[in-house]
C-alpha cells in the first residue's frame, strides 16, 4: 500500500460512513460501510485497507454513488482507484 493511511482519518470516515449510511442505501454499499466501520477502529490495518480496495473495485456502478456521497474516497484507495492499470 502507498501511505494510504496518510489520507485517512478517523472524522472523514465516520462522515462517509454517516453520508452513505444516510443517502446510497443500495444493498452492494453495505459491504464498503462494514469495512469502513472495522478502520475507525484500527487505520493502519493491512488487512482491512486491500478489503477496502478490493471491495470498491467490485462496486461497479455503485462507485459513482460513493464519489458522489464520499468524494474524498478516491484519496483511500492505493494506486489506481479505478483499477485500470493491471
Amino acid at each position: 500500500m502507498n501511505n494510504t493511511t496518510d489520507n485517512l482519518d478517523i472524522a472523514d470516515i465516520e462522515k462517509a460512513i454517516r453520508m452513505l449510511n444516510k443517502y446510497a442505501k443500495e444493498p452492494n454499499i453495505e459491504p464498503l460501510i462494514s469495512i469502513l466501520e472495522a478502520l475507525k477502529q484500527d487505520l493502519h490495518n493491512e488487512s482491512l485497507l486491500a478489503q477496502l480496495a478490493d471491495t470498491w473495485r467490485n462496486l461497479g456502478v455503485y462507485q459513482g454513488t460513493v464519489l458522489t456521497y464520499v468524494p474524498k474516497f478516491y484519496t483511500w484507495i492505493p494506486d489506481d482507484i479505478f483499477g485500470d492499470k493491471g
